[in-house]
C-alpha cells in the first residue's frame, strides 16, 4: 500500500531466524487459565469421572485376588458368581464414566476455543498497521486455526489425563507396595531414569514442535499467496516455480514432523521397554516366592494385574508430554500476538485527562502538519527518516493536491492522518486539535480515505460501500455510487446486493477503484484523503468522476495524492514533496512558473531536456 515501505516479515521457520526464547512448559500452559477457568467445573467433573473410571480398573486386581484365593482355591463355584458379576459391573462403570467424561467437556471447551479465537480476531483489528506489515498472514491464520485446536484438545484430553494418570500411578504404586513391597520396589526401579529421560525429551521436543508450527504458518502463507495471485502465476507461467517452492516447504515440514515422530518413538521404546523388563523380573521373583510358599497365588495375580493396569498411565506419558509441549508452543504463539502493544494510551484519554476544548482560531482550522517526521519501525538504524520535517497547512474547506516522485512518501504521509501509522516526531492537528487527543473511533469518523490499491471484501456491493458509513440511507448510497460514476452496479445480477467475490476480483480494476471511492465519500466526511483514486480509470470516466468529485470536495477539507495534471486541477493548491519535505506550495499555474521540480513532475521533462528542445 504505502510507497517506499521497508517491510520485514519474519520467516520464523527459517534456520537463520532467531530461535524463540525457551519457556517453562508449565508456565506457558498456565496462561490458558483465564480462559479455561470458565469451564473449570466441567474440567473438574471430567477429571473426577476419569478418576472414578480408572479407580474401577484398580479395583479389578483386588477382586481377582479374592477370586483366586477364595472360590478357585476352595473350589466353591457358588461364591464365584457374585465376584464375576462385580467384575462385570466394574467394566461397565469404566466404560460409562469415560463416556460421561467426554460429554461433560465437549460443549464448554468448544466455547473456550470460540472465545479465544474471538479475542485473537479482535486483537488483530486493534493492532497497528505496522504490526500487519511485519507478520505474514499465514502465520496469523495458523494461530487462529490449528494452534487453537491444539490448545482446546489439550484442555479436553492431555490435561485431564496428566492429572488422572499421575494419581492413578501413585495409587497403583501404593497398592503394589501394599501387596508386596519387594516386588513393588523391583517394578518401580525404572522410574528415576524415566524422569531424567523425559526431561531431556521435553527440551528437544519443544523446539521441534515450535519449528513445525511455524513452518505450518509459512506454508499457509504460501498457499494463500498462490490462490490470490493465481492470475499472475498463470500469466507469467510461474505456477511450476511456486509448485517447487511449495514442494520444498512441505518437505521441510515433513522432515520436522518425522524428526518429532523419531524422538517420540525413541522415548516410547524406552518408556515401554524398561517397565516391561522390570515387570518380567518381578514376575520371575514372584513365581519363585509362590513356589517357596512366601506369597499366595492370588496376591501375585493381583500384583501383576495392578502392574498391567498401570501400563497405560506409564506408556501414555510420552504422548501426553509430547502433546503438552505442542500445546505450550501453540499457547506461546497465541500470546505472542495477544501481547503485542496496541495503539498508544492517548487513543482514548480519560475524561479528566482530555484537554479543554476551545474554539479554534481561524488560522488553525483545517489540517496542519508541523515538523512531522516519520520512519518505519523496522527501518535499518543507519537509514534516514522517510519524512524529515513536513510543514504544511491545508485550510478549512480547501483541497490540497500532493505531488512527488515515486517513493517520496506521499502515501505514507496520507496514512498518518487516520493514524494508520504513528508519527516519529512533530504534530498533526485537525481544526486545531492534536491528532493524538482524538479517540481513534472518532478520528476515523472524521477522516475518510480511498487508497490507490482498492481493497474489497467477500461481501455485497452495498456492504463494501457502506463500510464508509454503516448507517447511510439508500439515497446516500445511491449518491455515493453516482459520485464515483459506479453506474455499472445497476447492470450487476443483483444490483447493490451482488457479491463481489474475494478481493473483488470479479470486477475490473477501474470498477474496484470506483467502489472504493464511493466508500470514501458515502459518509460526507469532514476530512477526505484520496490516494491517487483515479489511476485505473479511462479518460472519459475520469472526467465524469472529477466533475462529480468537485461537488464533494467543495464541502470538505481534502488531501489528494496526484500523479496527473487532470487530478491536480481538482485542487485549490498544490504541495510538492521531495527529500522528505514540502519544498513548494502554490496553485498549479504558480508552481509551473516557480518550481522546477513541479514542472518536471507534470511534464516529465528535466530542465536540460527542455533546453535541448528549444
Amino acid at each position: 500500500m504505502a510507497e517506499n515501505m521497508q517491510l520485514s516479515k519474519p520467516d520464523i521457520a527459517s534456520d537463520s531466524a532467531p530461535k524463540p526464547p525457551r519457556r517453562s512448559t508449565v508456565r506457558s500452559l498456565l496462561r490458558l487459565w483465564p480462559y479455561a477457568r470458565t469451564a473449570r467445573w466441567r474440567i473438574a467433573g471430567s477429571v473426577t469421572a476419569a478418576l472414578l473410571a480408572s479407580g474401577s480398573v484398580l479395583l479389578v486386581p483386588l477382586v481377582l485376588r479374592a477370586i483366586v484365593d477364595g472360590p478357585i482355591a476352595d473350589h466353591d463355584l457358588g461364591a464365584l458368581w457374585p465376584l464375576a458379576g462385580l467384575l462385570l459391573l466394574l467394566g461397565l462403570a469404566e466404560a460409562g464414566l469415560f463416556g460421561i467424561r467426554r460429554v461433560i467437556v465437549a460443549r464448554p471447551l468448544a466455547k473456550v476455543e470460540s472465545t479465544m479465537r474471538g479475542d485473537l480476531y479482535a486483537k488483530l483489528q486493534r493492532l497497528p498497521v505496522s504490526f500487519h506489515d511485519r507478520w505474514p498472514s499465514g502465520q496469523l491464520l495458523s494461530r487462529a486455526t490449528s494452534d487453537m485446536f491444539t490448545m482446546r484438545l489439550f484442555l479436553a484430553f492431555p490435561l485431564v489425563f496428566l492429572i488422572v494418570n499421575s494419581l492413578v500411578f501413585l495409587t497403583g504404586s501404593a497398592m503394589m507396595f501394599a501387596l508386596d513391597w519387594r516386588l513393588g520396589l523391583i517394578t518401580l526401579l525404572p522410574a528415576l531414569p524415566l524422569v531424567l529421560l523425559t526431561r531431556h525429551f521435553e527440551d528437544r521436543y519443544s523446539l521441534a514442535a515450535r519449528r513445525a508450527q511455524d513452518q505450518t504458518g509459512d506454508l499457509a502463507t504460501l498457499i494463500e499467496e498462490s490462490v490470490l495471485g493465481i492470475r499472475i502465476l498463470k500469466a507469467f507461467g510461474r505456477h511450476r516455480t511456486m509448485a517447487e517452492r511449495f514442494k520444498r516447504q512441505t518437505a521441510e515440514l515433513r522432515g520436522t514432523e518425522l524428526h518429532k515422530a523419531d524422538m517420540l518413538a525413541n522415548l516410547w521404546a524406552v518408556i515401554v521397554g524398561l517397565p516391561e523388563i522390570a515387570l518380567g523380573v518381578a514376575l520371575a521373583v514372584g513365581v519363585v516366592r509362590v513356589a517357596d510358599g512366601d506369597l499366595s497365588t492370588g496376591t501375585l495375580v493381583a500384583f501383576l494385574s495392578t502392574a498391567l493396569a498401570l501400563r497405560w498411565p506409564v506408556e501414555s506419558l510420552g504422548w501426553l508430554l509430547a502433546y503438552s509441549n505442542e500445546a505450550a508452543t501453540a499457547t506461546d504463539r497465541y500470546f505472542e500476538v495477544m501481547d503485542e502493544p496496541e495503539d498508544k494510551p492517548e487513543d482514548a484519554p480519560a475524561a479528566s485527562d482530555r484537554p479543554r476544548v476551545e474554539t479554534p482560531r481561524t488560522e488553525d482550522l483545517g489540517i496542519r502538519f508541523t515538523g512531522v517526521r516519520f520512519r518505519y519501525p523496522d527501518a535499518p538504524a543507519d537509514t534516514p527518516d522517510l519524512l524529515t520535517g513536513i510543514d504544511l497547512h491545508i485550510r478549512h474547506g480547501e483541497t490540497m493536491a500532493l505531488v512527488g516522485a515515486t517513493g517520496s512518501g506521499k502515501t505514507t504521509l496520507t496514512a498518518l492522518l487516520p493514524r494508520l501509522y504513528e508519527t516519529t516526531g512533530g504534530s498533526i492537528t485537525l481544526d486545531g486539535r492534536e491528532l493524538r487527543t482524538i479517540p481513534l473511533p472518532r478520528l476515523r469518523e472524521l477522516v475518510s480515505i480511498a487508497f490507490e490499491e482498492p481493497t474489497l471484501f467477500s461481501a455485497s456491493v452495498r456492504e463494501n460501500v457502506l463500510m464508509g458509513r454503516p448507517e447511510a440511507t439508500e439515497q446516500e448510497l445511491a449518491t455515493a455510487l453516482s459520485t464515483a460514476q459506479a453506474d455499472f452496479v445497476e447492470k450487476l445480477p443483483e444490483g447493490t446486493g451482488t457479491q463481489v467475490g474475494e478481493q473483488g476480483l470479479s470486477l475490473s480494476g477501474g470498477q474496484r477503484q470506483r467502489l472504493a471511492l464511493a466508500r470514501a465519500v458515502v459518509g460526507r466526511p469532514e476530512f477526505l484523503v484520496l490516494d491517487d483514486p483515479l489511476s485505473a480509470l479511462d479518460v472519459h470516466t475520469e472526467a465524469l468522476v472529477e466533475r462529480a468529485l468537485r461537488q464533494v470536495l467543495a464541502d470538505t477539507t481534502a488531501l489528494v495524492v496526484a500523479h496527473r495534471p487532470s487530478t491536480v486541477l481538482l485542487a485549490d493548491r498544490v504541495a510538492v514533496l521531495a527529500e522528505g519535505r514540502i519544498v513548494a506550495v502554490g496553485t498549479h499555474q504558480e508552481l509551473l512558473h516557480s518550481s522546477a521540480a513541479y514542472r518536471e513532475l507534470m511534464t516529465g521533462q528535466t530542465a536540460t531536456e527542455r533546453s535541448l528542445v528549444r
